[in-house]
C-alpha cells in the first residue's frame, strides 16, 4: 500500500475536525501509513493555540515523522533552483517536503497542490 506524507494544510483541516480530512487521514493511521515532516511538526507549533496543544500532538504522536537528511537537503536545493531557473519560486519548506515525499517514495495529501511540481498526490 503506498504511504503517504500529510502537508501542514490537510493536518490543520484535520484538527480543525474537517470531514474530508477526517476521512482521508483515519485509513492511513490504521494502516501505518501516515507520515509528517519534521518541517509541518515546526509548522503545526508555530500557528498552534495554547488550547489546542494535546490534540496537535495526538496527531503528530499517530504519524511517522519524517526527518530531514543531508539527501532530502540536496534534493529540495536543486528542486528550488530548478523551478525558480524556469519562473516559479517555491518556499524553501515546500522544496524540503517535496524531497522527502520523493526520496521516501511517498504520495503527498495536500490542498496546495501547484506549491509541490512533480509531487504524486493522494486522495
Amino acid at each position: 500500500m503506498q504511504t503517504v506524507l500529510i502537508d501542514t494544510d490537510v493536518a490543520i483541516d484535520y484538527l480543525r475536525g474537517r470531514t474530508q480530512a477526517i476521512e482521508l487521514i483515519a485509513p492511513l493511521w490504521a494502516d501505518n501509513r501516515a507520515y509528517f515532516s519534521i518541517l509541518s511538526v515546526y509548522e503545526l507549533y508555530a500557528g498552534m493555540r495554547d488550547k489546542e496543544r494535546k490534540d496537535t500532538e495526538n496527531f503528530i504522536d499517530a504519524c511517522i515523522i519524517e526527518p530531514v537528511t543531508m539527501e532530502v537537503a540536496r534534493t529540495a536545493g536543486e528542486l528550488y533552483r530548478k523551478h525558480r531557473a524556469a519562473g516559479l519560486t517555491l518556499t524553501s519548506i515546500d522544496c524540503l517536503i517535496a524531497a522527502t515525499a520523493a526520496i521516501g517514495g511517498h504520495e503527498v495529501a495536500t490542498r496546495n497542490k501547484d506549491h509541490y511540481p512533480e509531487t504524486l498526490f493522494y486522495g
